[in-house]
């Protein structure tokens, strides 16, 4: 009985073996499939004739021509945001667009906020906030409410007309949208002080810090990519694109206790309505001073 035991141990341990082997051997074997048998990465080919606001991008200038080719290839090959950002555009760009028109804004900057915030009310880690991206400060000196218990930073019709009034007024100052947006992103003062600096009076022609030089550029790729998204890889259906809800508007100039109890008054609940106002950012709207306010109330 014995021998039989240490025979059935010895088979079953040289069965082992070989399977261990035959598995390593297997494992070292190079696959004869390559990635490019079922996904591609190309590169990108520059249009001609880009421009932003109406002014063309110097492409023919080597040092602008990589810049451009890395912006595209980023906002081309990160696929799953760029396609989150045709799916938000087609939502919010109808609500955008019409704003601009009316405050005397190229249609273009509707990219700028794409740069900013991704088409969402948001705040960066420098507590930039909102679709725009305002800073505390540069919000209360042209205007906005903020503070604990309201935010219009939030608020995308209040916020886009601060965003046309900043932009017009460096518009002014330098003399072309371009350096507007660039402006935006880091200043009046600072464009100022690097044109002077450095004598020249053209944002391409500029040595900047890296954010900055890549700011107007990558406004420009993501109007190219959403824009002509299946010229780009994009694949979708109109179903797959985000829409807005129906709402109506009504106006308050009193205080509201409890805006989960005002929400159900209106037969919608505290997360949809909040939702469609993230400038009330408590549970409540003090409204000591009786200002009206419009709050957007969803139609189910």
């Amino acid at each position: 009985m014995q021998k039989i035991v240490r025979l059935l141990s010895i088979i079953f341990i040289t069965l082992l073996s070989i399977t261990f082997f035959n598995a390593v051997y297997i494992s070292d074997v190079p696959s004869e499939k390559n990635t490019a048998d079922s996904y591609t990465i190309k590169a990108l080919k520059i249009p001609d004739e880009l421009t932003f606001a109406g002014e063309k991008v110097p492409t023919e200038l080597y040092d602008i021509k990589e810049r451009m080719d890395r912006e595209l290839l980023v906002n081309t090959y990160w696929q799953s945001n760029g396609l989150l950002l045709i799916k938000r555009a087609h939502k919010y760009f109808p609500v955008i667009e019409p704003m601009l028109k009316k405050y005397g804004i190229p249609d273009d900057f509707k990219y700028l906020a794409v740069a900013e915030s991704g088409l969402e009310n948001n705040s960066s880690s420098a507590g930039a906030a909102g679709f725009w991206h305002f800073l505390k400060s540069s919000a209360k000196e042209y205007g906005l409410e903020v503070n604990q218990n309201v935010d219009e930073r939030y608020n995308l019709e209040k916020a886009t007309k601060v965003a046309a009034d900043y932009l017009k007024k460096s518009k002014k100052r330098f003399g072309t949208w371009t350096l507007a947006a660039a402006a935006y992103n880091a200043g009046n003062a600072r464009i100022a002080r690097n044109l002077k600096k450095q004598q020249v009076t053209d944002y391409y022609d500029l040595l900047l810090n890296s954010e900055t030089s890549r700011y107007v550029l990558r406004i420009v790729a993501l109007k190219e990519v959403l824009s002509y998204p299946k010229k780009y890889g994009f694949e979708f259906e109109k179903e797959d694109l985000y829409t807005s809800p129906t709402t109506r508007t009504v106006k308050v100039d009193t205080v509201i206790t409890n805006i989960a109890s005002f929400a159900k008054g209106f037969n919608t609940n505290y997360k949809e309505l909040k939702l469609h106002n993230a400038w009330l950012r408590e549970n409540k709207l003090n409204n000591k001073s009786r200002k009206l306010y419009k709050i957007t109330i969803p139609i189910k």
